[in-house]
């Protein structure tokens, strides 16, 4: 198991649930297998810098919006 250091912590999820996209669509858009996504948003794979960067433009945002050494705060918080 990781580090708790080592976690790193994203919004994949709700950023493709905002958009309607698909783990398959979003893989099939970035030329990863569709398991890599689950693998991100379950964090148990941390992406390369170069993976982290072409999914933050794929949104449209940050790397930092995406992508967090801290837990995100939960909304509401």
């Amino acid at each position: 198991m990781a580090e708790q250091s080592d976690i790193v912590h994203n919004r994949i999820a709700m950023l493709r649930a905002e958009r309607g996209v698909s783990r398959r669509e979003l893989a099939e858009d970035l030329g990863v297998h569709y398991q890599t996504i689950g693998y991100l948003e379950r964090g148990e794979y941390s992406p390369s810098l170069h993976l982290a960067l072409r999914i933050a433009q794929y949104f449209g945002v940050a790397v930092e919006v995406v992508f967090s050494t801290a837990p995100f705060k939960r909304l509401g918080e």
